[in-house]
């Protein structure tokens, strides 16, 4: 009775510590610990005999579950050869867990036992959901998994009608629910080698699959604001930018890229109009973190692969299956620019004020990405033998994670395989998130007196 009783007291003690310890660890603390889990139980799972026709390195292991769990979708091995069925399911649900999001999860667990959770953890619910009202968290958080699942049923059910004839029942029915959830996630893994090349003009397919990626980047908030309003005019003004930018970005990226590509017989050169215009499409509106291609990436022009590096570092929305530095960053620092040149004082979008501490976090974002993709090309320029343009375009497809490779992925060092690894890691957190944890922020009470600084 003692022993238990010792035990008991000992068992409380300790939980109380961990509870305690938990506490006092910063909200982006607990979500980079949180992904970290996920990529550890991941490799950990596809080292495994059964996950593998033949033994994989550790290296290999770890490098795909944190492009699984990142979201990001670049391999330095086979997914389709050199993983089993059981291997190429764990990679399925790493996607999932890491697309939708560690917190989602636990929030809609607590939301199930019928628990409450602290101020603690819901101000980690908000860092991790990208919110600053705790009254919506608990909406939103149910919002992603019905939108979730309800979109890649879909997705399954339109696959695999389309595939069907192809593949038969059973392949068809797998390869849909591989390819929805690798796309609806924007992760960008194939079951083939050369990715969705094989589809590149089948407009179904293309239709089919980029609207899983397109409707991923979006953001459940969005998805939410649509759900419940059902009509523009009364739309949030973040949906109705988000949803107008996407479109005008899109269509402006399928133009340019066939324009780009149209007489290039490297990729859409010597195709018919429609084939031109399909594959295109496709390519045009992949960059922003989906990271299929159904076009060579080594292989289009220079004027193509410049546009693509900007998509890739703008990403999709915030709240969504996409990273980079999100739609509505870009916005803000476009407005921002816009109302400097026309000399007004404020920022304004669609006739409403943005704050200053608004515009002041998408510059952050925007810097600090920016110097993050100059400090990855620099390092990987010094660890790997490549093409300056190959170099760049891994490091921003892994900092937004894109997953698109001009081929230097498997061709990527020790070395430079723990960069690349690092950076889809930040790009998946966000890079003030990462930031926050090495320097928490503090509000300052001191106001100092003003000064003028000449710039420009």
């Amino acid at each position: 009775m003692t022993i238990m009783f010792s035990l008991r007291r000992r068992f409380k003690l300790a939980r109380i510590h961990l509870s305690n310890t938990v506490l006092k660890a910063s909200p982006p603390a607990i979500l980079i610990a949180g992904y970290l889990g996920l990529i550890v139980t991941g490799t950990l799972l596809l080292k495994l005999q059964i996950a593998t026709p033949k033994a994989i390195g550790w290296l290999d292991a770890l490098f795909t579950a944190t492009s699984a769990v990142t979201v990001t979708g670049l391999v330095v091995l086979d997914t389709g050869a050199d993983f089993t069925v059981f291997g190429q399911i764990v990679i399925a649900l790493l996607i999932q867990a890491g697309g939708l999001g560690f917190m989602t999860f636990s929030i809609l667990t607590a939301m199930s036992m019928g628990k409450r959770i602290g101020i603690k953890h819901q101000l980690l619910a908000l860092e991790a959901l990208n919110q600053t009202s705790l009254s919506k968290i608990w909406e939103v958080a149910f919002a992603v998994f019905y939108f979730a699942f309800s979109i890649e049923a879909a997705g399954i059910v339109l696959l695999t009608l389309l595939w069907s004839t192809d593949h038969g029942w059973s392949q068809a029915l797998y390869e849909a629910f591989f390819y929805t959830i690798s796309a609806f996630n924007n992760a960008g893994f194939a079951l083939s080698a050369d990715s969705l090349t094989r589809y590149a003009f089948n407009l179904p397919v293309n239709l089919v699959v980029s609207a899983l990626f397109i409707i991923g980047g979006l953001g459940f908030v969005v998805l939410l604001d649509l759900w419940q309003i059902r009509g523009w005019k009364k739309l949030q003004i973040y949906s109705k930018a988000m949803i107008g930018s996407t479109v005008i970005i899109n269509l402006l990226a399928w133009l340019l890229v066939w324009l780009f590509e149209r007489n290039n017989p490297g990729t859409i050169g010597s195709l018919p109009l429609a084939d031109q215009l399909t594959a295109a499409w496709f390519q045009a509106v992949t960059p922003r973190t989906a990271g299929f291609n159904a076009l060579p990436v080594e292989a289009l022009s220079d004027s193509t692969t410049l546009m693509t590096l900007l998509l890739m570092f703008i990403g999709g929305g915030s709240l969504s299956t996409a990273s980079g530095i999100k739609l509505g960053t870009f916005i803000v620092i476009f407005m921002s620019i816009y109302a400097f040149l026309g000399r007004r004082d404020e920022v304004t979008l669609m006739h409403r004020s943005i704050s200053q501490n608004t515009v002041m976090k998408a510059f952050a974002i925007s810097v600090i990405s920016l110097a993050l993709v100059f400090a990855g090309t620099l390092l990987l320029s010094v660890l790997q033998q490549a093409p300056l343009i190959d170099i760049l375009f891994e490091v921003v497809s892994a900092l937004g994670t894109v997953g698109l490779s001009r081929g230097l992925t498997g061709e990527l060092s020790v070395a430079g395989q723990w960069l690349i690894m690092v950076l889809m890691f930040v790009g998946r957190l966000g890079p003030l998130t990462f930031v926050y944890v090495i320097a928490t922020p503090r509000q300052r009470r001191i106001k100092y007196p003003g000064v003028d600084i000449q710039v420009g």
